[in-house]
C-alpha cells in the first residue's frame, strides 16, 4: 500500500512538471546562419565592402528588445524612399527561428526611419513579407541622425503574415559610427542640425547588442561607390512563440 502511495505521489509530481512549459534550449546556430548569409550574399554578384571582415551574427542568437519609438503603421511597401533624396540603401532582412536554426519564410517584417536630415514622417515606412529565403527586402535611403539617439532604423517582425498578427521581436537596427561620418558629409545629409549621438552613448544600443548579438548592420557600397547606394544586411533572430508586445 505504501508503495502504491508513493508511487501515485510520484506520478502526480511528474505530471505536474511535465506541464511546466521549459525554456528553450541553445543551440548552436553557426552552420546553419553561415550558409544562410553565404547565399544571400552570393546572389548579389557583390564583393564586401564593409568596415568589418566578416558577416555578423554567425550564430542563432534571439536579437533583444528595445523600445518601440517613432512608429506608425507603415503600407504595405517594399520601396520605401517615397521621394525622399539620399543615399540609396537595400536593406536585407533576414529572420531566423531560433529554436529551429531554420529561415523564417511568410513573416510580416516592418522598417522605417528618418530622412537625411534627421526627421520622421509619414515617409521612409513599409511592410513586407520575408521569402522563400527568409529574406524581407527594403528600398529605403541611409537614414540621417536624430538628436537623442545613435543612427538606426526600426524594426518589426511578426510571427505571421500579416501585420495585425503577433509580434515577435520589436528591435532598433544601427550603423557602425564610421558610416554615418561618411555619409552625413553628403549632399543634403549635411545639412542636418541635429546633435549628434554615438552608439556608445545611446542605451538603446546597448540593450540591442545584449547577449552576444551583434545590432550592427553589415553595408557593402555598390560598385565601390557609395553615393551610387548601399546594401546593408543582418539577421535577426526571433522566436515565434513569444509575444513581444
Amino acid at each position: 500500500m505504501r508503495f502504491s502511495t508513493t508511487f501515485a505521489t510520484l506520478a502526480a509530481l511528474c505530471s505536474i512538471v511535465a506541464a511546466v512549459p521549459t525554456a528553450p534550449v541553445a543551440r548552436d546556430c553557426s552552420a546553419e546562419v553561415s550558409e544562410f548569409n553565404r547565399v544571400r550574399r552570393e546572389a548579389r554578384g557583390l564583393s564586401k565592402r564593409s568596415f568589418y571582415s566578416s558577416m555578423l551574427n554567425t550564430t542563432c542568437l534571439l536579437s533583444p528588445e528595445t523600445p518601440l519609438v517613432n512608429y506608425a503603421e507603415p503600407p504595405l511597401l517594399s520601396n520605401i524612399v517615397q521621394s525622399q533624396a539620399g543615399v540609396e540603401l537595400i536593406m536585407d532582412v533576414g529572420v531566423m527561428d531560433i529554436t529551429t536554426c531554420k529561415a523564417l519564410t511568410n513573416t510580416m517584417v516592418e522598417l522605417w526611419g528618418p530622412n537625411a536630415v534627421g526627421e520622421y514622417g509619414s515617409f521612409l515606412r513599409g511592410a513586407t513579407a520575408t521569402g522563400s529565403n527568409g529574406i524581407a527586402e527594403f528600398t529605403t535611403i541611409f537614414p540621417g541622425f536624430t538628436s537623442g539617439a545613435a543612427n538606426h532604423l526600426g524594426v518589426i517582425v511578426h510571427a505571421g503574415t500579416s501585420e495585425s498578427g503577433t509580434v515577435a521581436h520589436v528591435g532598433q537596427l544601427f550603423f557602425t559610427d564610421q558610416w554615418t561620418n561618411v555619409v552625413s558629409t553628403y549632399e543634403n545629409y549635411a545639412q542636418n542640425t541635429n546633435s549628434r549621438m554615438m552608439n556608445a552613448q545611446d542605451p538603446s544600443f546597448a540593450a540591442a547588442s545584449k547577449n552576444g548579438y551583434n545590432s550592427i548592420i553589415d553595408i557593402e557600397d555598390i560598385n565601390d561607390d557609395w553615393p551610387e547606394g548601399v546594401i546593408g544586411y543582418i539577421t535577426v533572430g526571433v522566436n515565434p512563440a513569444l509575444s513581444a508586445l
